[in-house]
């Protein structure tokens, strides 16, 4: 009787070696949504026409510009505009002023943010880190330029009409929303695993350093780069408050190209190209943890 079950088991062995395998493509059971793929293409025709546009407009001469339709390609090429503009802009102490404020106000927007953020979240059953989550909410329906003009006045008042009161205005400015992206993700973290490093000795500070930072790698680059390009881009703020023209950054700078009768525009397009190059390194660097970030927020 052994003999035949072991017969048996030979059998159905070699019977399911021999089955031949269907091998899928990979393609299969796969849909491709043409409607889907036409809207992507023309969406991505909003960002690749203006780029061509900028291209070219900062290789033409003042000549080219006033031929044609505007939209050919320039020939010959004028690589001197970025030259010209490097130096009319004193690009290296622009773009060390706008580097600066870029810096520090991603610094304090992660530090505030994450650390409200963790507070909260580790003291919900307190009235007060409740209220302060309200407060949080509220304002962000409060528009920005509303409260522009008095918090341009008391930071005056304060001394601090420099770059460093930028940084102050760019980190309050991005709080509350930075901060709500930081709760729906501190809330997803096991407090078990604070409370064993407690139990080791750990305090608070070491627990959120050691244990709890790390795990906000996806969401820290994310607030990151919306940080990074506000405060790149920004043109508003320095303007208002930068006394010191020496200390402008590069989006009020380039406003010298623009005077009250024209504009050089071949110049200021090659300008507008140099102080792009950043934000693209930025993103290419960080962009596979954007969209990461920003979903384990919204579904933690």
């Amino acid at each position: 009787m052994t003999a035949s079950i072991t017969a048996r088991l030979t059998q159905n062995s070699r019977s399911r070696q021999e089955k031949p395998k269907v091998r899928r493509t990979p393609r299969e059971g796969f849909k491709v949504s043409w409607g889907l793929t036409a809207l992507m293409l023309v969406a991505s025709l909003t960002i690749i026409v203006p780029l061509y546009f900028t291209v070219a407009m900062a290789l033409k001469s003042p000549e080219q510009l006033g031929t044609g339709t505007g939209l050919e390609w320039p020939n010959p090429l004028h690589w001197e505009n970025f030259a010209e503009a490097y130096v009319a802009t004193n690009f290296p102490r622009s773009f060390l002023s706008t580097a600066l404020v870029t810096v520090f106000s991603v610094l304090g927007s992660l530090a505030t943010s994450s650390l409200a953020a963790y507070a909260i979240v580790r003291n919900w059953n307190r009235r007060f880190f409740r209220g302060s989550f309200v407060y949080l909410l509220s304002a962000m329906f409060i528009p920005f330029p509303v409260i522009i003009l008095p918090l341009i006045k008391q930071t005056a008042i304060l001394g601090l009409d420099n770059p460093a009161g930028v940084v102050f205005l760019h980190v309050l400015g991005g709080i509350s929303f930075n901060t709500l992206l930081y709760i729906a993700f501190v809330r997803a973290i096991p407090a078990e695993l604070e409370e064993s490093a407690r139990m080791d000795g750990a305090t608070t500070w070491q627990v959120f350093r050691k244990i709890v930072l790390p795990l906000l790698a996806p969401m820290n680059a994310t607030v990151g780069i919306f940080a990074f390009l506000g405060s790149w881009n920004d043109f508003l703020l320095p303007q208002m408050m930068i006394a010191d023209p020496s200390l402008q950054t590069l989006p009020v700078v380039q406003m010298l190209f623009q005077g009250e009768f024209n504009t050089d525009y071949s110049l200021a397009f090659a300008s507008y190209l140099m102080a792009m190059a950043p934000t693209l390194v930025v993103y290419v660097l960080a962009q596979r943890w954007v969209l990461s970030g920003v979903m384990r927020g919204a579904v933690k």
